[in-house]
């Protein structure tokens, strides 16, 4: 993309000097003029580099954001208004300067004749496969209202559903970065305080007074780098070896069968696929078309290749519940509502009501999680705090033994 300043006037009568990035002069102008009364000279930019710019490569398009979009959208669009008109006024008031950048683009795409769904696909940073799928769908069926009325509800599902796992996350998370900061700083600062009383008094030291006092000089000269770079490199080694095929099926098992976390993890998983299937084939988008956009948005790879298997078997003319039973993924009771959906002809009802049971699931699994997680972090602070402060009062007890 290409900065060019352009003098517009505006409603007012005001005239300015206006940026706007695009592929070329004519579609600036296109951009433009939908946004002002009149647009003249336009100039190429001498200098393409600003904050904005900078601001728009580190912003990111949220879900919520891509929500609040859809939901107005599909407002403006089932009140009549023109496409392109809709898609100016909302890049407008867009917070997000991507999502911004992008709306122009489309409404300059759409101006010269591209459809809706065909223009989103060149910004894939903003609007993904399902969504550009769904977009198409509704336009072919000329229900592109409804279409980005059951978009929006998706996308705030989707967002809801990924707040309540971060919320789940929150809390250990925030404990445990004050407990690391309360543990440096005890080690650090209190520590040698003690460590200066037990060499004047020349007391005899136990093993766990010892360790602590050899962890504050470590952690207090150039060595305290070392367990910092062995950290790191483990942590790019992790990234590295989840990027493979077999490093990202390992530790995806890994996470649907670990402790406390491995049933939420599935039952969200779970959730989000049947929440999009449902939405999909209710949105006119043919089943294999669904498999493969659903795959891009599990999250887990061994659930992952469980729905492309079963898309093999549904290509064949099996049907989907008994498809997706074969792999030993799902729980019997998805597949058993989403059996009953098939023989009724209801799937994407079934699959909605499959979605909400276990969002609902997911909600509930949260609330307990957070309420074991509680106690043990509070009981692993005290166990460490009580710790250091036992190491620094051991000796004391030895040398009053000896006085008295």
């Amino acid at each position: 993309m290409t900065v060019y300043i352009a003098k517009v006037r505006d409603h007012s009568g005001k005239v300015l000097n206006e940026k706007v990035e695009a592929a070329s002069p004519e579609q600036a102008r296109s951009i433009l003029i939908n946004r002002y009364v009149a647009v003249g000279k336009i100039t190429k930019s001498s200098f393409n580099f600003d904050l904005s710019q900078l601001e728009m490569a580190l912003s990111k398009v949220k879900v919520k954001d891509k929500a609040v979009f859809s939901r107005q959208f599909s407002v403006m669009t089932n009140a009549g208004v023109a496409i392109v008109r809709a898609l100016g006024i909302l890049a407008d008031q867009a917070p997000n300067p991507k999502l911004k950048r992008a709306l122009l683009g489309i409404s300059a795409e759409v101006q010269q004749g591209n459809n809706l769904s065909s223009s989103m696909s060149k910004y894939p940073e903003c609007f993904d496969d399902l969504y550009v799928s769904m977009v198409e769908a509704g336009e072919v069926g000329g229900v592109l209202d409804e279409v980005l009325d059951r978009l929006s509800k998706l996308l705030e599902n989707i967002a809801k559903l990924q707040n309540q796992i971060k919320s789940a996350m929150t809390y250990p998370v925030t404990v445990g970065i004050f407990a690391v900061i309360a543990f440096l700083g005890m080690t650090i600062f209190l520590i040698p305080v003690f460590a200066g009383i037990f060499d004047q008094l020349g007391a005899e030291l136990p093993a766990l007074t010892k360790f602590m006092l050899w962890l504050s000089s470590m952690l207090r000269s150039w060595r305290a780098i070392i367990p910092i770079v062995v950290f790191m490199g483990l942590s790019f080694a992790f990234r590295q070896y989840y990027k493979t095929p077999i490093g990202r099926l390992q530790i995806d098992a890994f996470f649907l069968k670990m402790p406390l976390f491995g049933d939420l993890n599935e039952k969200s998983a779970v959730a989000r696929f049947c929440r999009v299937f449902g939405t999909l084939t209710s949105s006119g988008v043919p089943v294999l078309q669904c498999f493969d956009i659903v795959c891009s948005i599990i999250g887990n790879q061994v659930i992952v290749n469980a729905v492309q298997a079963a898309k093999k078997d549904v290509q064949q003319g099996g049907m989907i519940s008994l498809a997706i039973q074969k792999e030993k993924v799902f729980p019997p009771l998805a597949i058993q509502m989403i059996s009953i959906g098939e023989e009724t002809g209801e799937l994407d009802a079934m699959m909605e009501k499959v979605a909400d049971f276990y969002e609902d699931e997911v909600e509930q699994a949260v609330k307990a999680l957070t309420s074991i997680i509680e106690p043990l972090m509070m009981v692993g602070i005290a166990v460490m705090v009580g710790t250091i402060l036992l190491s620094m009062y051991l000796p004391m007890f030895s040398i009053f033994d000896q006085l008295g």
